[in-house]
Formats: C-alpha cells, sequence, structure tokens
C-alpha cells in the first residue's frame, strides 16, 4: 500500500460514519421508488455527499409508481372439503387481480421446466433457487417463461426455510401482464404437495400511477470532461429495513466519497445515489440519459458491497477491469472474489449497454454461495445482519479502486462482444422473457 492508502485505511479503522448512515437510513422506514421515504433517503444520500464536498443535487424524474394493497391467497380441494389460506404478498408491478385456477408446480421455473408442464390457465409456482450446476435463473425470468406459456396466475416460494417471505419486481417499470405473489419455503411446500389437486384462488390488489423518484448527483476532484461514475441505489423494497439492499451498498459510496477527498484523483468522479433500482433500474437508465457516457472511463456499480466479510467484484467481461481489482484489492490485503460473466439486473447495465466498462462490487456469501439472496428481497433485510467493520473496509477497497481508476483507461466494451458473452452464458432467453434484450 502506498502512503495514502495507508492513510485511508488508518481514517477507516475506526470510522463512527459508515454505521451512523446506515442506522440514519434504516430509520427512514419503507423507501420503495417513488415514496416518501424513498425521497428522504435522498435527501440524507445528498446531506452525505455535500459534507464530502461533492456538490450534490437532487434530480426528480418520472416514474410508474407501483403501491401493494392487500394479498389473499388460498387452495380448495373438494374432494376432502379443505379451504386452506395461506400468507402471501403481491410482488411489484403485479396487477390487481382476482382468478382462481389448478396449481401446478414448475420446479426453478427454467424454460425446460415450463415447457414440461401444461401451465395455461393455471396458477404455477416457482421456487427462488437456480438448478445445480446451471446458470442463475432471475425471478422474471421465470415469471416471463409463465406468462409466455399460458398461465394465469405466478407464486414465487423462497427455497430457504424460515418464513421468509420473497419479494421483487415481476418488470422493469410497468405492469405485468398477470398477477404475482411472494410465499414462503413452508407455503410453497404445501401448495406444491396440493399441486394438480386443488384449486388456487389468488386476489391482489395493487395500483400503477404516474409518481416521482429521485436521484442525487455529486462530483469530486478535478475538472475534467473525462470522468469515472460511482453509483449505488439508494430505494428499497418496502417490506423491510433495505439494510442490506442496498442500504450496505449506498452507505459504501457515501463513506468512501468522503475517503476520495483525500486521494489525488486523475479525473473527475461523479458520485450517484439513484431510485428505483428495485423496479427496474429506472435511476440509472435516466442517469444514463443525462451523462454522456463516451466520456465515462468505467462505471462502479456498488450493488452488494458491504454484506459480508470478503468483497466480490463482477467484471461483466472485461478483463482489463478484473486485472485491476485483483491488483488493487491485493495490494491491500484482502481477498477478492471474481466472477466476469455480464448481467443486466443491476444499476451498471444502461451504462455497460453503452460500451462503458463496468465493475460491480459485491459481498461474498459466507458458505461461497453463488445463488440466492439469503435474507435480502425479505422482511428479514434489517441492520442487524450488517457489520460495522465490513463497511468500513469495503468502503476503503471502493475508494482505492475508484482512485485507481481515475489514472486508467480501460478498453471500451465492444457491443457485439458483450452480445456474444451474454450469448454464451445462454443469457438471450431469459433476457428476452424478462423484456430486457436490447437487441431484436
Amino acid at each position: 500500500m502506498d502512503d495514502t492508502a495507508r492513510s485511508l485505511a488508518g481514517r477507516a479503522f475506526g470510522d463512527p460514519f459508515p454505521w451512523r448512515f446506515l442506522t440514519d437510513l434504516v430509520e427512514v422506514g419503507p423507501r420503495l421508488g417513488g415514496s416518501p421515504g424513498e425521497r428522504r433517503a435522498a435527501e440524507l444520500v445528498a446531506e452525505a455527499l455535500d459534507a464530502a464536498g461533492a456538490t450534490p443535487d437532487i434530480h426528480p424524474f418520472d416514474i410508474q409508481r407501483w403501491h401493494r394493497g392487500e394479498t389473499t391467497l388460498s387452495v380448495r380441494i373438494p374432494d376432502r372439503d379443505l379451504d386452506r389460506a395461506f400468507v402471501a404478498q403481491a410482488l411489484p408491478y403485479s396487477p390487481a387481480g382476482d382468478l382462481a385456477g389448478e396449481l401446478v408446480d414448475v420446479g426453478h421455473g427454467t424454460p425446460d421446466d415450463i415447457e414440461a408442464a401444461d401451465v395455461a390457465g393455471k396458477v404455477v409456482v416457482a421456487d427462488t433457487d437456480s438448478p445445480t450446476g446451471g446458470r442463475y435463473v432471475h425471478r422474471m425470468e421465470k415469471f416471463g417463461h409463465a406468462v409466455d406459456a399460458g398461465a394465469s396466475g405466478f407464486v414465487f416460494a423462497h427455497h430457504e426455510p424460515g418464513q421468509l417471505i420473497p419479494t421483487g419486481t415481476l418488470r422493469f417499470g410497468e405492469e405485468a401482464a398477470i398477477p404475482g405473489v411472494g410465499v414462503s419455503y413452508e407455503t410453497g411446500e404445501w401448495l406444491r404437495e396440493y399441486a394438480a389437486e386443488g384449486t388456487a384462488h389468488l386476489r391482489v390488489d395493487a395500483t400503477t400511477e404516474p409518481g416521482t423518484a429521485h436521484n442525487v448527483v455529486g462530483t469530486l476532484g478535478p475538472e475534467t470532461d473525462e470522468a469515472v461514475l460511482l453509483v449505488a441505489h439508494l430505494d428499497a423494497h418496502d417490506i423491510a429495513e433495505g439494510a442490506l439492499d442496498n442500504g450496505c451498498g449506498i452507505t459504501t459510496v457515501v463513506t468512501a466519497a468522503r475517503y476520495l477527498t483525500d486521494c489525488d484523483l486523475g479525473c473527475r468522479v461523479v458520485v450517484a445515489g439513484v431510485g428505483c433500482e428495485e423496479t427496474g433500474l429506472l435511476g440509472a437508465r435516466q442517469l444514463a440519459t443525462e451523462l454522456p457516457t463516451d466520456d465515462l472511463r468505467a462505471v462502479v456499480n456498488v450493488d452488494g458491497a458491504g454484506r459480508h466479510r470478503d468483497l466480490r467484484a463482477l467484471t461483466h467481461g472485461s478483463d482489463a477491469a478484473r486485472e485491476l481489482a485483483e491488483r488493487v484489492v491485493a495490494e491491500a490485503g484482502q481477498p477478492l472474489h471474481v466472477k466476469e460473466t455480464p448481467h443486466p439486473y443491476s444499476d451498471h447495465w444502461p451504462f455497460l449497454r453503452r460500451g462503458v466498462p463496468a465493475l460491480q462490487l459485491h459481498s461474498q456469501f459466507p458458505d461461497s454461495r453463488e445463488r440466492g439472496r439469503g435474507w435480502t428481497h425479505t422482511a428479514a433485510d434489517t441492520r442487524d445482519k450488517a457489520d460495522p467493520r465490513t463497511l468500513r473496509t469495503h468502503a476503503l477497497l471502493t475508494a482505492l479502486l475508484v482512485r485507481e481508476l481515475t489514472h486508467t483507461s480501460l478498453p471500451r466494451v465492444d457491443t457485439e462482444t458483450l452480445r456474444s458473452q451474454l450469448d454464451a452464458a445462454d443469457a438471450e432467453p431469459g433476457m428476452r422473457a424478462a423484456g430486457v434484450w436490447p437487441w431484436d
């Protein structure tokens, strides 16, 4: 480590700011995109960036705001005179609906799983896990495949026990085609047992209407045309505190911004907290239309960092980003776990698809899992799961990575190469089902 890095490490060692900021953030309450809580979160981020000297502005933007009402789910088995009610919650952008249909278990909800089942007019039950040895299958893909096969309703069951009811958007920023709800693992087990024997009755109250969300954008460093973008989303699902997803991430960013003020930066650093990631990357998409992306050397998307002890870097197909991340983190004496395959489900995507090299900072699960969200996207995503030491360490490493990127020019991402990498990962069918494949 050089003298500046050692000085920053000493500053970070006992820094009380990250824990204090995370506490203030989660005490705001629900902060789903377009809500009063999301606006207050934006104000907290702006205050923190202002204290760091980043001269921030809050940028409102228009969205289709989704609001969850009451949800009911029951199963009727006439032959047994059985009528059971279960706890369920609507998934964002689920339309309102009142329907009945035969239950059908589609396992992981892959295209093969759904093709093997007769789902037309039925209520499908898919779990949150992905097949062992295969690629991660996103919730939106499972839902899209079910819709394309003619399902009338979608039930998303958590794959881990503990009465954890999952949430997550069904479409990016627009109302979905059929009602969708989340249920716990325990409920999912009952529904699978009742599949092909019982009829599910699903009722969802929900609204989608015009609203306003908020981005916060500030700048550090010299006045140069070129810049590095450091971004994290400040919104969270409205069923929990959102401490891990993405309270830890935005805390990491605003803390790193404080550390970057002590660094010799080679170009501007644009620091942003964006809204509506959870409901469709809407804030990042808006930001990508406002920033001259040709002038961005790289985007560092902090979505997942700060949660677990080891840092994980998703390099999205860039060998140069991987080599830089491995070198900087090794020089700091810390471990780094790397995943290279690109994906479109976080705030780097609107920039990556425009050719900007992307580095997403995440955390390695303590048992080396690469799948599943654990506590996140459930009511268990609370501050007690976070660790002040991890927040400080990841903020320091983020600052060191951004500092290095301001002195480095990474190769631009070639559109055809990106498409080839996604093809190699068998991502196109799922992205098409999710409505996010950018090439016709």
